[in-house]
């Protein structure tokens, strides 16, 4: 039987990638709750007057995946919002963007010849598809942090929130070499994508096999390039949380009026 919130009842599942975007969250809860399940844990409470269950994704595809069915079969959950970090690979999309992904397509998969390379096996589609209500609102959502006059103190004015596909594989791209094949082997199968990362299609195709309505922001943290690794903690404690708080904040908000 599903585990829900003793104040509400199904709860939005605010899922990230790192603890360091969850720290804050979890301190706002009003009546917080954790719960050890999946040699995970989850924490239920009430966030900007909606019923929440904060979680981890842990890295790489198959453990977004575990967190996500539990989130799923365990509490009930009715939508899932990811934040988190990626690696810029689409012109313009620079470090301190935002991109709230469309769909996603697993870049390291790959069953040829039975099926064509990035297709899901008996699934007959290499994208799975975000919602589209949901995204648009955490779009709005994200465009109104990214106005917000405290994040240009960390020097990112120009900061913008592009909308598209995203590449998620169990590989760190971490070199311009990588980076470029990457983008024009995708690219060449029909895939402009916009970032890369390591969770976001298995979370994807999870919740399409459930029917439960998906969105995800993740801020460029770097270029997937050479420069991948420098300053990357300073960049997600001062930059990439502050991000994904401000952008649930204004989410919730956006969903208490629906």
């Amino acid at each position: 039987m599903p585990l829900t919130s003793d104040l509400f009842a199904p709860p939005i599942a605010i899922l990230s990638a790192l603890p360091q975007e969850q720290r804050g969250l979890i301190e706002l809860l009003h009546k917080p709750r954790k719960v050890h399940h999946a040699s995970r844990e989850f924490w239920l409470g009430g966030l900007h007057g909606q019923p929440v269950v904060l979680a981890l994704s842990r890295i790489g595809k198959v453990a977004a995946a575990t967190t996500t069915t539990a989130l799923i079969e365990r509490f009930g959950v009715r939508r899932i919002v990811f934040t988190g970090v990626a690696g810029g690979l689409g012109e313009g999309v620079k470090v301190g963007d935002v991109v709230v992904a469309t769909d996603f397509v697993q870049h390291d998969l790959d069953a040829s010849p039975l099926f064509p390379r990035y297709e899901v096996p008996l699934y007959g589609k290499t994208r799975f598809h975000c919602d589209a209500a949901l995204s648009a609102l955490l779009f709005e959502a994200s465009s109104k942090a990214l106005a917000h006059e405290s994040l240009a103190t960390h020097g990112f004015h120009d900061a913008c929130v592009h909308q598209g596909l995203i590449a998620s594989g169990d590989r760190f791209v971490s070199s311009a070499e990588e980076s470029r094949s990457l983008h024009d082997l995708l690219a060449g199968a029909g895939h402009a994508v916009l970032a890369v990362e390591m969770e976001g299609a298995a979370v994807a195709q999870v919740c399409m096999d459930y029917g439960v309505p998906f969105a995800v922001m993740r801020t460029i943290s770097d270029r997937a390039d050479d420069s991948a690794h420098v300053d990357f903690p300073s960049f997600v404690e001062a930059v990439a949380s502050r991000y994904a708080h401000l952008i649930i904040e204004n989410l919730l908000n956006l969903l208490s009026k629906k």
